[in-house]
C-alpha cells in the first residue's frame, strides 16, 4: 500500500514493454524549520503575491507561468503547452541503456525517488525489470521530464523496489581546475603509513547509527525556551595548542582513536626526533656523563679540535675557576656578616638577686 503521495504518474519504456508507475519521493527532510518574525513585537512576517499592474493581492489560482524575454516582455506558458511538447519523455521514463554502477560519477547523483507499479497489470513487467537488473548487476540510464525540464536518471534496485536517481547532465558538472593545491607537496611514506594506521583504527562506520546532532540540539533549545527553562550551555571548545607537525598530528590522532576504542596505545610508533648537530650532541653527552670536574675537562678536551678548541677549553676552565673563587668569597662574606651580626646583638640583661637582710 502506497502511503506517500505520488508526485508524477507515467510509465517506464523498456523496449516495447511499457510499465505504468507512480513516482514518489524516496527521501524526506527532518530539518527544523523557522518562521520569520518582527523582532520588536514577535509578529509573523508574511509574503504576499501582488499584481504589479493592479496593485492588489492575487490568489494562487490566478497565478500562471511566463518566460521573460530580453526586453522584459512576458511570454505566457501554460501547462497544456508543456504537455504538448513533442518529446517522448513527457510522460515516460525512457531507458537509454545499461551500464555498471561504478561508471556513474557520484557527483552526478541528485534527488532520489521510488517507482511503484501503478495497477495490477504493471506488477509482472515491473518485477521482470527488477529481476533483470538484479541478475545483470547493472543500472539503467534513462531520460524523464519533471517540473518543466527533461532530466537524466538512473534506475537501480533497492531491496524489492525500483529506485530512480536524478542525474545531472555531464555539462552541469564543473571541472576541478583551480581547486587542487597550487604548490607541489611531497608526502613521505612514514606519513602515509600513519594515515593508513589512522584509517584502520577508525575502521568502518555503520551509517544507520549516525544521526543529526545539530537538529537534536536545536530541538532541545526550543523545548527549553518553550518551558521557560535555561537553554543548555554549549560545550567549551578544546584549548589545545595548534599542532604544526603533520607527523605529530597523525600520531596523536591514532593514539586518541585507540584510546577511545579501549585499545593498547603502545602499538603506536613514536615519532623520531630530528638529529641534533654534532656540537650540541657532544655537549649533551658531556653533561650527562660528567659526575666531576675532571670528567668535564676530559669530555671538553675530546670534543675540542685544533687551537681554537683548546683556547675555548682554557676559557671555560678559567670561567669555572672564577666562579669557584667567587663562590668562596661570597661564602666568606656570609660567614663574616654572620659573626658581626652576632657581636652587635646585645646580650640579655640578668636581674640581680637580693640578699637577705
Amino acid at each position: 500500500m502506497l502511503l506517500v503521495r505520488s508526485i508524477w504518474n507515467g510509465a517506464i519504456s523498456f523496449g516495447l514493454v511499457s510499465i505504468p508507475i507512480k513516482l514518489v519521493n524516496a527521501t524526506e527532510s527532518h530539518s527544523v524549520s523557522f518562521r520569520q518574525i518582527h523582532t520588536e513585537d514577535g509578529g509573523r512576517i508574511r509574503y504576499r503575491k501582488v499584481c504589479e499592474l493592479e496593485e492588489r493581492e492575487v490568489a494562487q489560482g490566478e497565478i500562471g507561468k511566463a518566460y521573460e524575454d530580453a526586453d522584459g516582455t512576458m511570454i505566457p506558458i501554460t501547462d497544456e503547452d508543456l504537455a504538448s511538447l513533442p518529446i517522448p519523455t513527457a510522460k515516460t521514463i525512457e531507458i537509454e541503456g545499461f551500464v555498471p554502477a561504478e561508471k556513474v560519477d557520484p557527483l552526478q547523483v541528485d534527488a532520489a525517488y521510488y517507482l511503484a507499479p501503478n495497477g495490477v497489470p504493471a506488477a509482472k513487467p515491473y518485477t521482470l525489470l527488477r529481476e533483470a537488473l538484479k541478475r545483470s548487476g547493472k543500472v539503467a540510464i534513462c531520460k524523464f521530464a519533471l517540473r518543466g525540464r527533461e532530466r537524466l536518471g538512473m534506475l537501480r534496485v533497492v531491496e524489492d523496489v525500483l529506485a530512480m536517481h536524478g542525474l545531472l547532465w555531464p555539462d552541469e558538472i564543473r571541472t576541478t581546475e583551480g581547486v587542487a593545491p597550487d604548490a607541489s607537496v611531497t608526502v613521505r611514506d612514514k606519513e602515509l603509513d600513519l594515515a593508513d594506521a589512522l584509517m584502520e583504527t577508525l575502521g568502518e562506520v555503520d551509517l544507520d547509527e549516525l544521526h543529526d546532532d545539530y537538529r537534536e540540539a536545536v530541538e532541545e533549545l526550543i523545548a527549553a525556551k518553550a518551558s521557560g527553562e535555561e537553554p543548555p550551555a554549549a560545550p567549551a571548545p578544546e584549548t589545545g595548542g595548534k599542532v604544526l607537525d603533520l607527523m605529530a598530528a597523525l600520531e596523536n590522532s591514532v593514539r586518541a582513536a585507540k584510546e577511545s576504542r579501549g585499545e593498547d596505545v603502545a602499538a603506536v610508533t613514536p615519532m623520531r626526533t630530528p638529529k641534533q648537530p654534532a656540537g650540541k650532541k657532544s655537549t649533551a653527552t658531556a653533561k650527562k656523563s660528567a659526575p666531576s670536574a675532571a670528567s668535564a675537562k676530559k669530555s671538553t678536551a675530546k670534543s675540542s679540535q685544533g687551537t681554537r678548541s683548546a683556547q675555548g677549553a682554557k676559557k671555560t676552565t678559567a670561567k669555572t675557576t672564577a666562579k669557584k673563587s667567587t663562590a668562596k668569597k661570597s661564602t666568606a662574606k656570609e660567614s663574616a656578616t654572620a659573626k658581626s651580626t652576632a657581636k652587635k646583638t646585645p646580650a640579655k640583661k640578668t636581674t640581680p638577686r637580693k640578699r637577705p637582710a
